[in-house]
């Protein structure tokens, strides 16, 4: 009998059009700029989110996550254990790195693996899908207190240019963590992984000139009330309505043509058949190559309880042609080294396959993948056991792999923001820099 459950069913967002993605998106600067900061963020000292960008050494200056929703099982990817009862029918084949091998599932991954680090001693202790992706996102537990802002938000922070005119942190396809307690203007703009540059025409019956006019009508408003009410927040609300302007009429927008690439470079993102996926991550690329400091791209139906070898093989259809051009793409581009590409879901799928020739949910040991942005790749870093049920060695901790991104991208992982209830929250949870994988 396959499984069900609420938590699962919420991944399959699919069905939002391009228009009502951009509507929700702009939106969101646009209901920011009507709210009253103090409600939304705790009322934070004028200055406490005005910082330099962090002095560590590091080459990124992008991050793309691809998010594999449902919980990716290591052993058809990433970490394959051929032989014994736990591998189940799945093959393991040479890469381009001796002694490394991946899944039969992946050889286009396979013969980039100089590229790549495998994270295979990963682990956490969070096995519910809501909690999994919190934690996985912003580096914490969800404690009811409080809302961690994600590591896009941090990172659109610490690294992003705060005069580009698209959002430092973009998800493709569907909702992602969010900002947190730090200021809205770093949510995530959600769009579309379609081929045409986003619906931002203006509502029946006004023209560009008269949109102007009412722009400059607000701007009057706005200057006479700060004349006597100024503050951070009367500044932070005019810059959200400046943000979502620019977005609205910046050349940028033609990141989202992807009609604008070869077909085969297309081709090649999308494999056989074509897919949104492959699209986001063609469309991550001309992102970051514009200067968008964090793009989320999501690929679902991990929550692989029955049918995982079928399931897993079909996704990878999609994940083997993607990930691995991506990685190419950004190479033979001189983008690599400054762009971080990190694979990763919630957890990972247990050891045992149960009655319905599937894989539950199993945070105990699991895999992360990575590369570019100063990884070192062709390595694996830490091991599960012979049948995958427990870490062999070296155990990475979500902190532990929150201070190796920060420390790629440069930021200080030590570095603390002061929480809405004013208390210092360090961005990684104490974490330790992976010294294997820099």
């Amino acid at each position: 009998m396959a499984h069900s459950c609420g938590d699962c069913t919420r991944d399959a967002r699919n069905g939002l059009s391009r228009r009502a993605l951009l509507q929700s998106s702009v939106g969101g600067f646009l209901g920011f700029a009507m709210a009253r900061q103090s409600d939304l963020l705790g009322a934070p000292a004028p200055d406490l989110f005005l910082r330099p960008r962090g002095s560590c050494a590091g080459k990124a200056r992008s991050v793309i996550l691809l998010w594999m929703s449902g919980g990716p099982s290591q052993y058809e990817t990433f970490d394959p254990k051929p032989g014994v009862p736990n591998g189940g029918p799945t093959k393991a084949i040479d890469t381009s790195v001796k002694g490394i091998q991946y899944a039969e599932n992946l050889p286009r991954l396979a013969a980039l693996a100089h590229h790549v680090a495998v994270v295979r001693g990963f682990t956490t202790k969070e096995g519910s899908h809501d909690r999994g992706r919190y934690l996985m996102h912003t580096g914490y537990l969800p404690t009811g207190t409080v809302v961690h802002p994600s590591m896009g938000a941090v990172t659109a922070m610490e690294v992003g240019q705060q005069t580009l005119d698209l959002p430092n942190y973009i998800s493709i396809g569907s909702r992602s963590e969010s900002a947190g307690f730090l200021p809205s203007h770093y949510n995530p703009l959600v769009v579309d992984a379609g081929s045409k540059i986003p619906d931002v025409s203006y509502p029946a019956g006004v023209s560009r000139e008269r949109f102007r006019a009412r722009m400059k009508f607000l701007e009057d408003q706005e200057k006479d009330f700060t004349q006597d009410h100024s503050s951070e927040e009367t500044q932070r609300r005019a810059a959200a309505y400046q943000k979502a302007d620019r977005l609205m009429h910046t050349p940028l927008l033609d990141a989202f043509d992807l009609s604008k690439e070869p077909e085969s470079l297309v081709k090649a993102y999308v494999g056989e058949k074509d897919n949104r996926f492959g699209k986001g991550c063609l469309l991550a690329r001309r992102l970051v190559e514009r200067g968008v400091s964090f793009v989320e791209v999501q690929l679902g139906g991990w929550d692989t309880h029955s049918k995982n070898f079928e399931a897993v093989g079909k996704l990878c259809t999609a994940l083997d042609p993607a990930m691995s051009t991506l990685i190419r793409d950004l190479d033979q581009r001189g983008l690599l080294e400054e762009t971080l590409v990190v694979w990763m879901g919630e957890f990972g799928r247990t050891p045992k396959i149960n009655k319905d020739n599937g894989r539950d949910h199993y945070p105990k040991v699991w895999s992360v993948a990575l590369a570019g942005g100063g990884i070192r790749g062709g390595r694996v870093v830490g091991s599960s056991d012979k049948d995958g049920v427990e870490v062999k060695d070296r155990p990475v901790t979500v902190p532990d792999l929150f201070a190796t991104m920060y420390t790629c991208l440069g930021v200080d992982f030590k570095k603390k923001n002061i929480s809405p209830l004013g208390r210092p929250i360090q961005i990684s949870d104490n974490g330790i820099p992976v010294p294997e994988l820099l």
